[in-house]
């Protein structure tokens, strides 16, 4: 039954020849659907923080949401910090270094994606697939070697790194059956 608020969908992720499907559910970050979304974290063992680079107040919105989910979720849940719109280089008001920062701070992966252009998204799906994989026990299926998972290309020549290893306002929850 569709809720207000929130988007279901279904991701396929490739993990090593294994199909793992992940369910996600897009909050959007609006914040009159705060008290639905904290329910949410509860059984989520995956959650997606995204912030729009173009805008600052959507940034600074992030640790609200890490305290969020700090105070509701279950304490192992895997984190992913992804900045949206790296398309848009030009309108850039948050930049790469400050999100790679707040991202170490908080021992969590940062991507820049552009949902639009498809840049680094299914990398970043992926990495937190083999996050969870490896927290959850599921360790024979994701080798050492792909443990941390291919390299990720900079989102645009401006960027000035790769992402760390270990939208304000969107959340995963996954569900780790076989595809």
């Amino acid at each position: 039954m569709p809720l207000p608020g929130i988007d279901f969908k279904i991701r396929t992720v490739d993990i090593e020849g294994k199909k793992i499907k992940l369910q996600v559910w897009d909050t959007a970050g609006q914040e009159r659907f705060k008290t639905i979304t904290t329910a949410y974290y509860r059984g989520a063992m995956g959650i997606i923080l995204v912030y729009d680079i173009t805008d600052e107040k959507s940034f600074e919105n992030i640790q609200n949401w890490m305290k969020s989910i700090k105070e509701n979720a279950s304490a192992g849940v895997e984190r992913l910090l992804l900045g949206n719109k790296c398309d848009m280089e030009a309108r850039r008001k948050v930049q790469w270094e400050r999100a790679d920062q707040l991202a170490r701070e908080h021992g969590i992966r940062f991507f820049e994606t552009s949902a639009k252009s498809s840049v680094n998204v299914d990398e970043a799906f992926s990495s937190l697939a083999r996050d969870i994989l490896l927290k959850s026990g599921a360790r024979r299926l994701v080798s050492r070697e792909m443990a941390a998972g291919p390299p990720v290309p900079p989102c645009s020549p401006a960027t000035s790194g790769p992402p760390s290893a270990p939208w304000a306002e969107r959340r995963g929850g996954l569900d780790l059956s076989p595809g």
